[in-house]
């Protein structure tokens, strides 16, 4: 059986396929000059005095805790509701994650649960714009800013979403707490086959990360390449190979100039949707609050309890339609087990998400066939099964 929609398609032609020979040709391949007009470029879209290319949105995150100090015995307080790298790069630090619950209708971070999370170690905040959708953020910084700690973005899926702070719109990536970081992988609203990028607030933070993710290199390459007199680099901290290379960057300069358009259409499928799925009583759509606007990069509906949402997905996946669950709960797996996390209130809330979730295809070249298909399709899905 072929699958007729997929559950994602990246928005690449020519001017991508034109970036990359271009990098190609300049003879300059790893992180150089694209990556640094690509981080500029990037930096002005989303309103950051800085913004850093890596290599992808977990090593982003790595990074910025690191430069925020967190370390050995630590504790950051975040969802376990979140794709598993939320959660590893805190535990790559040496530190503990300190899980809270989230919201039934936006899947985010449930701020009025965090101040109980905060114990004597904690170390830094990290909140998650979930498939998209921005998070309470007006209430996380305030609480960060009343309990002196770092708010780090997990922003992996929301390039293009955005906040509505003191009555004006702004982008997700601003940052609004100290730093947040972004991913481009292939199911991003923008691509570059993988990376990712920090934006901060802080210039030692983007000092820290651009050092740390060339193996905490002194100097860069496209300095030392560059100067008339012979530069012998040093190594004074231990760092990584997080780099971006040119070619992606090329890429993503190009996906950056397309953004609007895929915010657009993106934004457009999911009203659609909204629309379509309003007779259909046992799946209930995400809610986008007030302040929040959301770049749509994952359009994640509940199913009622009555439905098994394995048997849902296989009946749409039998008439050629993909479809994912419900965001995973980090603490539910293998990886996770006891000591090496705690949860600061009951997760019950993103354990059920995860159970009855049903992400649904979204792409920005989605005809309307395809999406009457999908609507269709799960509409057949959901009476079979509940007939089951």
């Amino acid at each position: 059986m072929t699958v007729r929609i997929p559950i994602a398609r990246p928005s690449l032609g020519d001017a991508e396929i034109e970036a990359a020979r271009r990098a190609i040709a300049s003879g300059w391949i790893t992180q150089g000059p694209e990556v640094a007009a690509f981080e500029r470029e990037f930096a002005a879209v989303v309103g950051a005095p800085h913004a850093c290319a890596v290599s992808s949105a977990t090593t982003a995150l790595h990074l910025t805790l690191l430069a925020a100090g967190v370390g050995p015995g630590d504790e950051v307080v975040t969802v376990s509701h979140s794709f598993i790298a939320t959660a590893n790069v805190i535990r790559y630090c040496g530190a503990i994650p300190v899980f809270v619950d989230v919201d039934p209708g936006t899947y985010n971070m449930a701020a009025g649960l965090v101040e109980g999370a905060i114990g004597p170690r904690t170390r830094a905040i990290l909140c998650v714009h979930q498939l998209g959708m921005p998070c309470e953020i007006d209430a996380l910084v305030a609480i960060a800013r009343a309990r002196a700690l770092p708010l780090i973005e997990d922003a992996a899926c929301a390039i293009g979403s955005e906040v509505c702070v003191d009555g004006q719109w702004e982008r997700i990536g601003r940052p609004h707490g100290d730093a947040a970081c972004f991913s481009f992988h292939p199911r991003k609203v923008l691509s570059t086959g993988d990376g990712g990028m920090i934006t901060t607030r802080h210039a030692e933070w983007d000092a820290r990360c651009r050092l740390l993710r060339h193996h905490g290199m002194s100097v860069p390459d496209t300095v030392r390449h560059a100067s008339a007199q012979v530069i012998a680099e040093a190594y004074p901290v231990l760092g990584f190979n997080y780099r971006m290379t040119d070619i992606q960057a090329a890429i993503g300069r190009e996906q950056l100039r397309r953004l609007p358009h895929l915010i657009a259409a993106r934004r457009a499928r999911a009203s659609r949707y909204r629309e379509l799925l309003q007779p259909l009583p046992l799946v209930r759509c995400p809610e986008e609050p007030a302040a929040a606007r959301s770049n749509w990069q994952t359009f994640c509906v509940m199913l009622d309890e009555g439905l098994d949402q394995a048997a849902v997905m296989q009946h749409m996946l039998d008439a050629g339609i993909s479809t994912r669950r419900g965001v995973m709960c980090a603490h539910r797996e293998a990886a996770y087990p006891a000591g090496t996390w705690r949860a600061g209130s009951a997760l019950t809330c993103g354990e059920r998400i995860q159970d009855r979730g049903l992400a649904l295809p979204l792409y920005p070249d989605m005809t309307d066939a395809e999406q009457d298909a999908v609507i269709a399709g799960l509409t057949a899905a959901c009476r079979a099964v509940s007939h089951a």
